[in-house]
């Protein structure tokens, strides 16, 4: 199961844990990912969607639709069949 954005595309990042000895090891830094079911009442769906919490604020303020015909406009495919 893959950690990543199906809206921003946001993914994991690598980076270190520092001690307080300065002693750095690798760490992944993994995105605030929810699994979330929306109603779309203009083509009239249930779509569910693995989104992180910045696509969920930006889809309370706009609406899913208009925000999936935002993303097309910018040229992201986002893989949501509608």
């Amino acid at each position: 199961m893959s950690r990543v954005c199906q809206l921003t595309g946001k993914r994991p990042i690598a980076g270190n844990n520092v001690s307080h000895a300065k002693n750095r090891t690798k760490r992944r830094f993994l995105p605030n990912l929810h699994t979330k079911k929306f109603y779309m009442p203009e083509v009239d769906k249930w779509v569910t969607l693995k989104i992180s919490s910045k696509a969920l604020r930006t889809i309370d303020k706009l609406g899913l639709y208009t925000y999936l015909k935002k993303l097309e406009k910018k040229g992201f495919d986002h893989g949501v069949k509608y």
